[in-house]
């Protein structure tokens, strides 16, 4: 299987002739293209590339990139929490709610599989762009023989939210609270779930744009999705003059929708809950083109991570639910199904195969 020479794909783009790894901020406020990290736990890595072109998959084959993926079986995954642990963690948070330490907390659980070999980030990303087309569908793919970092760097993500996007001095961010199969499912709780992370990514916003600038452009909008559908919102703001990325992504970062409210009391509760570290699950995951300030990352959801333990490749996939008050235990896990059911249809697909929504849960075998 040919693995192909560095590449990031975002939209319609993509970006090669890899040129640069940083874990320096500060770097983003210079000058090039992009493409860039930041895990939920706060560790960043940006990849500077010098050709920015449409994207053109007789160009990824001249670079080695082929569409045959390794299809993953959705019985081989498992989850870093069962079902009865993921339901208990949700009453404890619901006892954290009554006691007034958290308001609402994102529960979440990432689910790891083996590979046999690296994973082919072009040939996934080109079965998910055919069967779960998404807002910010992306790849990036970064030998370690080239970064200098201890592994490759290899990511596909079907992520719906916007983390954050610039344009030049206005900054906005799309939080999504609100998950159903179809909109008539959806309850009041997703509503007031919704409006309550809206607060905070205001707050956040606040703390880096112009006082007075910060105002919400859309609110509780309807967003259809394959086998899904969001509540979503779009809050904006100005930047002053000269705002560092840093100064940035300090304020807004781990993303509102993904961590809870307020936010420190909702990290804390991630932290006792969960067992282990989301990395890029929940981060951002985008580009900043330096040149033209101008940015977009999405909010790391629905995404798919390779990682190297033992001298084995692992293959990530995060999946949660915000947990309120009105929450019900086992409902919140059957979201966390449903967020995850379709991706990995998809990941144990060969390009010949199609997805079947009237399959059984992946996990059910895991319950």
């Amino acid at each position: 299987m040919k693995q192909g020479l560095p590449v990031a794909i975002f939209g319609n783009s993509m970006a090669t002739n890899f040129v640069e790894a940083t874990s320096d901020v500060s770097k983003l406020d210079d000058e090039g293209w992009w493409a860039v990290t930041h895990t939920f736990e706060g560790d960043f890595q940006a990849f500077r590339f010098s050709d920015l072109q449409p994207l053109n998959l007789e160009k990824l084959a001249a670079l080695g990139h082929d569409l045959k993926h390794e299809a993953i079986a959705t019985h081989s995954w498992t989850s870093s929490m069962t079902r009865t642990e993921y339901v208990n963690a949700v009453d404890t948070i619901r006892q954290d709610i009554a006691r007034g330490w958290v308001y609402q907390a994102n529960l979440c659980r990432v689910l790891t599989t083996h590979l046999t070999s690296d994973l082919n980030v072009v040939a996934l990303w080109s079965l998910l762009s055919q069967h779960n087309p998404a807002p910010y569908l992306s790849a990036l793919q970064i030998p370690a023989s080239l970064s200098g970092l201890a592994e490759d760097v290899r990511v596909v993500s079907a992520s719906p939210e916007l983390f954050l996007s610039r344009k030049k001095q206005t900054l906005r961010s799309s939080p999504i609270k609100g998950t159903a199969k179809v909109a008539n499912d959806l309850l009041e709780k997703d509503q007031s779930e919704n409006i309550m992370i809206v607060d905070l990514v205001r707050n956040d916003l606040g703390q880096v744009c112009e006082s007075g600038s910060v105002n919400v452009v859309d609110l509780l909008r309807l967003e259809q999705h394959p086998g899904l559908v969001h509540l979503v919102s779009d809050v904006e703001g100005t930047l002053p003059a000269d705002t560092s990325w840093s100064k940035i992504f300090s304020a807004l970062l781990p993303p509102g929708s993904v961590s809870g409210a307020p936010k420190s009391s909702a990290l804390e509760v991630i932290q006792r809950l969960e067992n282990g570290p989301r990395g890029i699950y929940c981060g951002g995951f985008g580009w900043v083109n330096s040149d033209d300030q101008t940015a977009e990352l999405a909010v790391g959801i629905r995404t798919f991570w390779q990682s190297r333990t033992a001298g084995s490749n692992m293959l990530h996939f995060g999946t949660g639910a915000g947990i309120t008050w009105a929450s019900d235990p086992v409902g919140e896990w059957n979201e966390t199904e449903l967020k995850a059911e379709r991706l990995l249809q998809v990941a144990a697909m060969s390009a010949e195969d199609s997805v079947d929504p009237n399959s059984a849960p992946y996990f059910a075998d895991h319950q």
